[in-house]
């Protein structure tokens, strides 16, 4: 049986990474067997000392896809989660938001299906520089933007993640635990599941939520 696989997407700095290792741990604690993929654009920029070209992009979102299903599939070492920081729908939104290039949307779409749930991240963490990876705060509203528009125009459900420290992951492990209650067998609903503050397309609604 296939493992599922937790896609986690969102602007730079919203804590992608931390909370995927975070989440990997707690997983792991719980008993499952985890395989934590990190975004392989990071492994790009490190061996090349540079962000990628529009040329590039393309590779690069089949790559992260090639990785996630590689792990999903694994035969001689079964996982029950795959946790994916993150997927070619990132790629995608970058190669609009950098290159005015919008066509690797349609197969980056397609490719993000293969995730059981999809982790939006919020924009309530301050942000951090990371290098070449980062272009700045004044690019995670437009990038955030564009993510919910490719979800929501897609049907794919997704849940907004926010909250500092503990409490970003427990959000986490709930949107979690609500998509596994989601994969028992059920009518199908239409337009895809969606947590808590899935249908929203504003990134601020949710805030007031996670600031107390």
């Amino acid at each position: 049986m296939a493992a599922r696989v937790i896609a986690l997407v969102g602007a730079e700095s919203t804590g992608k990474s931390t909370l995927a290792r975070a989440l990997a741990d707690t997983l792991e604690a719980d008993g499952l067997v985890v395989t934590h993929l990190d975004e392989y654009l990071r492994t790009f920029c490190g061996a090349q000392g540079r962000t990628p070209r529009q040329d590039e992009q393309s590779a690069i979102a089949a790559e992260q896809t090639r990785r996630i299903a590689a792990a999903r599939d694994a035969r001689l070492l079964p996982v029950d989660v795959v946790i994916a920081d993150t997927t070619a729908l990132m790629t995608a939104v970058y190669s609009e938001l950098v290159f005015g290039d919008t066509t690797l949307y349609a197969q980056a779409l397609a490719d993000h299906r293969q995730a059981d749930l999809t982790l939006l991240m919020a924009l309530d963490l301050p942000w951090v520089a990371d290098g070449l990876q980062r272009d700045g705060p004044q690019v995670q509203q437009p990038v955030d933007a564009l993510l919910r528009g490719a979800l929501l125009g897609a049907g794919i459900g997704f849940s907004v993640i926010g909250g500092t420290g503990p409490q970003r992951l427990a959000n986490a492990r709930a949107a979690w635990a609500a998509s596994l209650r989601h994969a028992t067998p059920r009518p199908p609903q239409p337009g895809g599941w969606r947590h808590r503050c899935g249908r929203c397309g504003d990134p601020f609604c949710e805030q007031h939520l996670f600031s107390r």
